[in-house]
């Protein structure tokens, strides 16, 4: 997103939402919505406001008279070691609140990735494809099989139903307690209760095989890694190369082709997931322990934020099953067709492994003496290997 037009959404808006706030003579609560990554060039996140890395107002004023090419060409100096003007402008929004808090009891929420809810209204709701959705969406169509990501760094999910309960239990305590400065409130999940991103291409990958997507490109497998060159290499071999030939299918019986710009739009959307999923961060919650600490029971149940009750297998399999039902409107009855057409995928695929082993012989092996000893070799080293293994238990049992 261009800074111009994240500056605009982030802090002009927030600044025009205060100028707003200030006028109503009965307002208790201001609550601004900001992200946990806000201040992501750092490892340690505290609950506090940071330093802005500029100042707002002085940025608005100077990207006033420059033109969209001067935007573009200071962007990457003035964003740093942030991975986008999102987060940058985020951080700026923060800072923007604080100058109001002496006039405005003002909380600031700080979620990480949002997903789909943990039990309102119901498990695993969701409406969109953003954020993770899209990526879940695109394993369980067999059209996602790598992604580069670490399988043992923290996957920071946050059910939204969880960030809109912290919202509204903020919204209390800040117009009840009035705290002498804004409080800032981490709504993460990997400092309490972690769960990796390995943990989740398992889980959606069984959910998946389980509950099929209907129509699904190829089976659900996913496989996450963290080498460059080997995620390289599967996506040629992968999703360019199967898009390639499904577009020219389509061309050759008059239709439009589509895959790899799906494609394309896959790896976009990855490429900005890649950044947040190859590390880890350290968010402190003492405020949001705090505020938990400060509900009743019954309010505890009613506005349920504590992410240590959160069951992340069962999460993640309402996730899917969500996505599925709410998102692609697809009916749950419709299962056991979505099973018979990932088996019709897995013969197809059976039979192309064959075929391509009987070209690889007739083409490559068979025409060559060097390559049929190589071929015979290994198959007698086989044979020799089986036979040892066989012949170990037999004298074992």
């Amino acid at each position: 997103m261009c800074v111009r037009h994240a500056l605009q959404l982030n802090v002009i808006a927030t600044q025009q939402l205060l100028a707003l706030a200030l006028q109503m003579q009965h307002l208790h609560a201001f609550i601004h919505i900001s992200t946990a990554y806000a201040n992501c060039n750092r490892r340690h996140i505290d609950e506090v406001i940071y330093p802005p890395p500029v100042e707002p107002k002085k940025l608005i004023d100077s990207l006033e008279w420059m033109d969209d090419g001067i935007v573009r060409d200071i962007t990457p100096r003035l964003i740093g070691d942030r991975p986008n003007t999102y987060t940058y402008t985020k951080a700026l929004a923060e800072c923007v609140v604080q100058q109001e808090s002496g006039k405005l009891n003002v909380g600031i929420i700080r979620p990480s990735i949002v997903g789909a809810s943990w039990q309102e209204p119901f498990p695993g709701w969701i409406d969109n494809f953003n954020g993770p959705s899209g990526v879940f969406i695109a394993a369980g169509k067999g059209i996602l099989r790598t992604m580069r990501a670490s399988n043992d760094a923290v996957a920071d999910l946050i059910p939204v139903d969880v960030v809109i309960n912290l919202t509204l239990a903020a919204g209390w305590y800040t117009a009840v307690h009035r705290p002498k400065s804004a409080l800032v409130y981490n709504c993460t999940t990997g400092g309490i209760n972690p769960f990796h991103w390995g943990e989740i291409e398992h889980h959606v990958m069984s959910t998946f095989k389980r509950n099929p997507l209907e129509q699904a490109f190829r089976r659900p497998n996913a496989n996450i890694t963290s080498n460059y060159l080997i995620n390289q290499y599967w996506i040629l071999v992968s999703h360019k190369f199967p898009a390639l030939l499904y577009d020219l299918f389509l061309r050759l019986s008059g239709q439009k082709p589509q895959m790899m710009r799906i494609f394309n739009r896959l790896h976009k959307a990855i490429g900005l997931l890649e950044y947040f999923s190859s590390q880890d961060w350290d968010w402190n919650s003492d405020n949001m322990n705090m505020l938990l600490n400060q509900l009743s029971p019954e309010d505890r149940k009613t506005f349920n934020f504590d992410v240590r009750q959160l069951n992340w297998p069962e999460y993640i399999e309402n996730y899917c099953i969500g996505t599925k039902k709410y998102v692609l409107n697809e009916d749950m009855s419709d299962i056991p067709a979505a099973r018979q057409h990932l088996r019709k995928l897995r013969n197809i695929r059976y039979t192309f492994n064959t075929l391509l082993l009987v070209f690889i012989w007739r083409v490559f092996i068979a025409r060559s003496q060097m390559a049929r000893n190589i071929w015979y070799f290994v198959v007698s080293l086989c044979f020799k290997f089986l036979s040892y293994f066989r012949a170990s238990s037999t004298l074992t049992n």
